[in-house]
């Protein structure tokens, strides 16, 4: 498969979202440590979760579950009993909770003092759009494969619905990559148009939301997905490139 048809594949999967996991509404606070996400990303029950994650704008700690996988599947069954994904672990409150809809109510009330949108109240109607935004990349981000394990773990810069991010996720889950996932949700106009059109019409851009503008100043541009690896120094943009990096960096 060619990395466009992928792309085209993945798109499919962005639409199937129903314009879920693009902006961020923000949050009332921050957790003061990561959130932690045991997660698959091809699961459409992750899936929900890492919407919600980013409509708050909240950054999370991912440890990728896949199937056949031994790093951190066994943590999740001796913490809370069961191989169940996701699981997230909130070391601010010492809450740990399976289930995607009690972990988004959970996320809205205890980040946004306020419950979840009603949107994702109608349970079998999300359900199904996670779903289906799934069948478009069959078994990709589910199942383990062989990898070098990095000392420090990868940094993300990505929104839930980006098609080009989701293949990074894909691989790094793949690999059992653990990595920080920086939200980059779009919060305003400027931020949905694409960057070579954007340097045209808007040259004076600037991003307002919190890790655009971290990435702005790191980077001097923007464009996602981003990946930076503390281990060896690397920073890159654009989605094969970072898979063809993952693959000879880490994969065995």
């Amino acid at each position: 498969m060619t990395h466009t048809t992928d792309v085209l594949r993945s798109l499919a999967s962005s639409t199937l979202q129903q314009g879920r996991g693009i902006a961020s509404r923000g949050h009332a606070r921050m957790p003061q440590e990561p959130l932690e996400l045991y997660d698959m990303e091809g699961c459409p029950f992750c899936r929900l979760v890492r919407e919600a994650l980013t409509d708050l704008d909240l950054d999370v700690q991912v440890y990728p579950c896949p199937k056949g996988g031994e790093r951190y599947r066994p943590l999740v069954e001796r913490l809370g009993g069961r191989q169940q994904f996701p699981y997230l672990m909130d070391p601010n409150t010492g809450a740990a909770l399976y289930e995607s809809a009690d972990i988004i109510e959970y996320l809205y009330r205890e980040y946004a003092d306020r419950p979840a949108p009603r949107r994702w109240l109608v349970r079998s109607l999300r359900t199904a759009a996670a779903v289906a935004a799934s069948l478009p990349r069959a078994e990709r981000g589910l199942r383990a494969q062989e990898a070098r394990v990095p000392e420090k773990p990868l940094e993300l810069y990505s929104f839930e619905a980006s098609p080009y991010a989701r293949l990074v996720r894909e691989r790094l889950t793949e690999l059992q990559l653990p990595y920080l996932l920086r939200q980059c949700g779009r919060d305003q106009w400027q931020d949905w148009v694409l960057p070579p059109v954007r340097k045209q019409l808007v040259p004076d851009y600037q991003p307002t939301q919190r890790n655009r503008a971290a990435l702005m100043d790191l980077a001097g541009t923007i464009a996602i997905p981003y990946l930076l690896d503390p281990n060896t120094g690397a920073g890159l943009f654009e989605s094969k490139a970072i898979l063809d990096y993952l693959d000879h960096t880490y994969a065995r």
